[in-house]
């Protein structure tokens, strides 16, 4: 039976938490967070106001890290110096700088094992786009389009101030809401070479991070990328992911993947699990990767995502964000 914990009782753990209670063999033995307030709102699991102090009383063979962006960093090292497993929210930390520090405590203690929560690599329609991508059945890939058009009002950021402050954030639209997309845009594309990058804000709501970005990718391999993430839209649009490959077109969009073939004939192929309620747009793939993840723990696999893995879209962030300074088209710098 996996111990598990969870440290931040904000929105996202209202996701993992019935993931890791729906497992047979693990138990949520405690959580932790600042806010006295939510002391009885798990029942059955011991509540900590301080992770260090929980870290210390407890025996835990995972915990899952749901802070605000500038906590990851230290919780994370601090339950590794316990000798526990991680699994932690996206993103990985608040800028590549922070995630380097990251990867090379991955490199450190490599008996430990930390998954970062990029569970929309476990969508069915994306497990199956990249099946077919991968098959070579309609050629190589020559560009692809991740578009995502949200929207947050002022009280969004209002109601939790740190969401608009860089040094607490890290950003804005890429690294809250469309990370993701950047995630599987590099995940298709494979290596990227250059981007020339555009970040404002078109919404006057006196915060720091932007609310709106663009960017031109080329990768090592000739295919180019469009990105495009807002959160003026009128409201949440469905994210789009488009593969445009040789002979044909593959589309995520409304949670469904479709194909159009070189005869213009389009195909509806898979459609994904879909969570009920207002929080829909995160998907139902948390379970998935949380499950995955203790199995992995359980057989002592490799085969989960890893640090490293998390940190490249980090590095797209910051270099749409040094482009977008400079205007103009720069090199990926590829952590070592």
């Amino acid at each position: 039976m996996l111990k598990i914990a969870v440290i931040g009782l904000g929105d996202i753990s209202k996701i993992h938490i019935p993931a890791i209670q729906a497992r047979t063999n693990a138990k949520l033995v405690a959580v932790c967070d600042i806010d006295e307030s939510l002391r009885d709102t798990v029942p059955d699991a011991v509540f900590y106001t301080n992770y260090q102090e929980m870290l210390d009383r407890e025996t835990l063979d995972c915990v899952h890290v749901c802070l605000p962006h500038h906590l990851h960093y230290a919780a994370t090292k601090a339950c590794v110096m316990k000798g526990v497993h991680v699994f932690q929210e996206k993103p990985l930390a608040r800028n590549a700088e922070e995630g380097m520090a990251l990867v090379d405590l991955e490199k450190e203690h490599e008996e430990i094992k930390i998954c970062v929560a990029f569970q929309n690599r476990f969508n069915e329609t994306f497990e199956k786009l990249q099946e077919i991508v991968k098959s070579g059945e309609y050629g190589g890939v020559i560009g692809i389009k991740g578009l995502v058009t949200w929207y947050r009002p002022k009280a969004y950021y209002d109601v939790k101030p740190w969401r608009g402050i860089m040094k607490y954030a890290g950003g804005g639209v890429m690294i809250n809401q469309a990370i993701h997309t950047l995630d599987l845009m590099q995940l298709v594309g494979g290596e990227v070479k250059t981007i020339r990058g555009s970040i404002d804000n078109l919404f006057d709501y006196g915060y720091e991070v932007e609310d709106t970005a663009v960017a031109n990718i080329t990768f090592t391999n000739g295919a180019t990328g469009l990105f495009f993430a807002t959160n003026t839209n009128a409201g949440n649009s469905s994210v789009e992911l488009q593969v445009m490959l040789e002979k044909g077109k593959l589309t995520v969009k409304d949670s469904i993947l479709t194909k159009v073939n070189d005869s213009g004939i389009k195909e509806k192929i898979i459609e994904d699990a879909r969570l009920p309620g207002s929080k829909f747009y995160y998907g139902a793939s948390h379970a998935k990767l949380i499950n995955h993840f203790y199995t992995c723990i359980e057989n002592d696999s490799q085969d989960y995502i890893h640090i490293k893995d998390a940190q490249i879209s980090m590095e797209m962030i910051s270099t749409i964000r040094r482009s977008s300074d400079i205007k103009q088209e720069i090199k990926m710098e590829v952590y070592q």
